[in-house]
């Protein structure tokens, strides 16, 4: 069982609001080969539904995204899965997404960063194994890009 990091609160970032809306666990690795040969990588990944639970959403409120194992990060077009999630959010049903790392979402920076703008209009917050973020919070905004870099 997940449970919270020390310095996150379930009074902090996350409130009723993001909890009405779905969590959603997008979960990639870029190449079949890894699906095979990393399959902690995997494991960790659909780990995250715990760490949405451990955060205040209902299990039956966590959608998992899987469409895209498997798949390079270099493009949005043969992501079904990433286009799934973006309509998701764009449609305002998202009230958080996890990854276990924020390049996971994009390879590219420009990709990433309308994700980033998207989530902020929306209202969606991200959340990896080290913390929430909100992106329209400047600091958290700095490190998502920091993370999203790396």
């Amino acid at each position: 069982m997940t449970v919270l990091m020390p310095w996150e609160r379930l009074d902090g970032k996350v409130t009723g609001r993001h909890r009405d809306a779905l969590a959603v666990v997008y979960v990639r690795q870029s190449t079949r080969q890894q699906v095979l040969d990393h399959g902690e990588s995997t494991r960790l990944q659909y780990a995250l539904v715990d760490r949405a639970v451990a955060l205040g959403w209902q299990a039956g409120r966590v959608l998992v995204i899987d469409d895209d194992l498997g798949k390079s990060g270099t493009s949005a077009i043969a992501r079904p899965g990433f286009q799934r999630l973006v309509s998701e959010v764009s449609l305002g049903h998202v009230g958080l997404v996890l990854g276990i790392e924020m390049s996971r979402l994009a390879r590219s920076g420009k990709d990433f960063y309308q994700l980033l703008e998207l989530y902020a209009l929306s209202g969606a917050l991200l959340a990896d194994t080290d913390g929430v973020y909100d992106p329209v919070d400047h600091n958290d905004r700095m490190l998502l890009g920091l993370k999203g870099t790396m």
